[in-house]
């Protein structure tokens, strides 16, 4: 990974950088991640707020609820509509980018995966070796797990 991390939305409206490394990258599992991507699961990459810095244009906010009820806070692109990152009342000063907006995905290796418990059928031969959460309780192993690894 090279800092400055940069990335965007498809359509390029908006752009953004990550000045310092991530706190870890995991894979979620979640239903409101797989609605989210239109896909098995979504990436997940926290960051210090300080950190994530939008260079151009001004990302559109959207709020959900959680499964605990806590707020999410989503910030995607108005043009395209690419979710870009979310912010979360559970983790305060923390947001979540999602990875696959950086313009290099290159050395993305996730950590692990949250929400294994809703995870497809199919997917259960990728999870194994990797730290897993039925239900998440924080992301403290998540992040143990990211520093031992060298990042």
């Amino acid at each position: 990974m090279k800092l400055p991390m940069t990335g965007g939305c498809q359509c390029g409206a908006v752009r953004y950088e990550v000045t310092a490394e991530p706190l870890t990258l995991y894979c979620c599992h979640c239903t409101e991640c797989q609605k989210q991507s239109a896909s098995a699961f979504g990436m997940s990459m926290p960051v210090r707020e300080e950190t994530l810095h939008v260079t151009q244009g001004a990302p559109r906010r959207w709020v959900r609820a959680a499964a605990s009820g806590a707020p999410v806070d989503c910030h995607f692109c108005g043009e395209c509509g690419t979710r870009l990152f979310q912010a979360s009342a559970r983790n305060p000063g923390v947001l979540v980018v999602k990875p696959g907006t950086l313009d290099d995905t290159s050395w993305l290796v996730p950590i692990g995966h949250i929400w294994a418990g809703s995870a497809q059928p199919w997917m259960r031969d990728c999870l194994d070796g990797l730290v897993e959460y039925a239900q998440p309780d924080g992301l403290a192993g998540l992040r143990t797990a990211w520093r031992e690894r060298g990042r």
